[in-house]
Parts: structure tokens; C-alpha cells; sequence
């Protein structure tokens, strides 16, 4: 899940070096941190929170096919 959040992330910013993405995991769950560079942050986010909203629903994609709940988190 990791590799699929950060190649979505470097498509998006204009500083691709930038990007981190990192996982905490427990039973039955998983949050997936993604980390850019504050002027990235719009571009992640898009107008109305469409690419945001985008990438969690291929993230919830993954959750269901996978049987485990995983929450993508956009850090600032």
C-alpha cells in the first residue's frame, strides 16, 4: 500500500524528492502517513479535495480486496 500512496503522490508534486510516505499498522488496521512539501500540499489536496478524495478511494479499494481497514492521512 505504501508504494501504491507514493507513486500516486510523485505523479501529483512538482517535488517529487519530497514525498514520504510511512505506515503504522496494527491488528486489524492500517494509516498510512504521506508527507509533502508545503507547497506541494495544494496540489495533493486538489480543488475541493478531489484528488485527496481520489486517492482514498483507491486506497478503500485495496482496504476491502485485502479484508483489513486502512485510513490514508495527509500530513501537513
Amino acid at each position: 500500500m505504501k508504494t501504491v500512496v507514493e507513486i500516486m503522490a510523485r505523479a501529483l508534486v512538482d517535488r517529487p524528492e519530497a514525498v514520504s510516505v510511512s505506515e503504522i499498522s496494527s491488528a486489524h488496521s492500517l494509516i498510512v502517513e504521506l508527507k509533502v512539501a508545503k507547497e506541494d500540499l495544494g496540489k495533493i489536496i486538489g480543488k475541493h479535495g478531489r484528488n485527496a478524495g481520489a486517492m482514498r478511494t483507491i486506497v478503500n479499494a485495496v482496504s476491502a480486496k485485502t479484508k483489513k481497514h486502512i485510513v490514508l492521512e495527509i500530513m501537513e
